[in-house]
């Protein structure tokens, strides 16, 4: 595939990241296709996915598209290309264009496997921040186009590869940090921790680990009025979205199944429990076994977005009622009769 000359920067260590790329569209096509269909399993899914709604796919040709986040200034999606260590920027109009590269791994030797950026947002001030698999830390893409690392050990060892992340009202981060982005997984040598964890970063830097009992933490999010936080486990032996309160201090409380998504793996679904959102009224468009799973406040499985791909992860984007959907090589869409918390 052709790119365009970025506009380069230079790190602290001496990699240069490329900032801001010109657009070099990946197989866009207009009118958009539509893919996929939608199951309705209960009447109240049509007051959130109008009956006339389609999946519409604006790009393709991704090795694994992940992580995506809504800008609102410029009016574009940025998503991440997690084996091309590439995140991409998508805007109607123009097309798909790199915009920033390297994305997860900067280090100058060879790395396999998942190395690039996954889950993506944006601070109160408009960074992005990054879950970078392959530098194995969280960290926040400056003005200048230097990385600042915010998360990278836990009690003096390195992290697995921090996967998803959403922010706090107060400021503080929760995120996931699964094995993925390590070249050989859970039985890398050069892992450090001994579990997946579940942590919190408060605004002052401190790091809290929340949880290790999960064998495979993934998708994160809150509830609207953040009382509750949702963790989606992708181990195939127990797929399942956990709900946990939250404390005052930013700590979980007790946790609960919120929903189990076993018999839907075993009937063959692509996917596992993955990236997840909520909209205002607290009900998740959480990725999993065949497509995008919409959920009530009470876990009442709705219905399914179905993809007809492995589903990683969705965002809420425009004035909040459009759904931007990363299934596999595509960059996907569709317009909603809700609209997400925040907007």
């Amino acid at each position: 595939m052709r790119r365009t000359l970025p506009i380069a920067f230079v790190l602290a260590t001496g990699v240069a990241v490329a900032v801001g790329m010109q657009w070099t569209p990946v197989s866009t096509e207009r009118p958009y296709p539509s893919i996929g269909t939608i199951e309705r399993n209960d009447p109240r899914l049509d007051a959130l996915v109008p009956r006339d709604a389609l999946i519409e796919r604006l790009a393709t040709g991704f090795h694994w598209s992940e992580g995506p986040v809504w800008q609102r200034d410029q009016g574009q999606l940025l998503f991440s290309d997690v084996f091309e260590n590439v995140v991409y920027r998508w805007k109607d109009g123009a097309g798909v264009g790199p915009f920033l590269r390297p994305s997860g791994y900067t280090g100058s030797g060879p790395r396999e496997g998942e190395k690039g950026s996954n889950g993506l947002a944006l601070d109160r001030e408009g960074h992005l921040v990054l879950c970078q698999h392959g530098d194995r830390r969280v960290a926040r893409l400056e003005k200048d186009g230097r990385f600042t690392t915010l998360a990278e050990r836990y009690e003096g060892q390195r992290l697995n590869s921090p996967n998803d992340l959403v922010f706090h009202s107060s400021g503080d981060l929760y995120f996931t940090d699964p094995p993925y982005g390590l070249p050989k997984q859970a039985d890398d040598p050069g892992r450090e921790l001994p579990f997946c964890g579940v942590y919190r970063l408060a605004k002052d830097g401190r790091l809290t680990l929340l949880t290790r009992e999960l064998t495979r933490p993934n998708g994160i999010g809150l509830s609207p009025d953040e009382k509750t936080l949702y963790v989606a486990v992708s181990d195939p032996e127990r797929p399942v979205w956990m709900a946990y309160s939250l404390k005052p201090d930013g700590t979980l409380g007790p946790g609960r199944v919120f929903f189990d998504a076993t018999k839907l793996h075993k009937e063959g679904r692509k996917g596992l429990p993955d990236g997840l959102k909520v909209d205002q009224k607290g009900h998740l468009f959480a990725t999993g076994p065949g497509g995008v799973l919409v959920f009530a406040p009470d876990g009442t499985h709705l219905g399914t977005i179905v993809t007809g791909e492995a589903t990683a992860n969705c965002a809420f984007g425009d004035g909040g009622s459009t759904l931007y959907i990363t299934a596999d090589k595509h960059l996907c869409r569709i317009h909603l009769a809700t609209r997400g918390a925040g907007f």
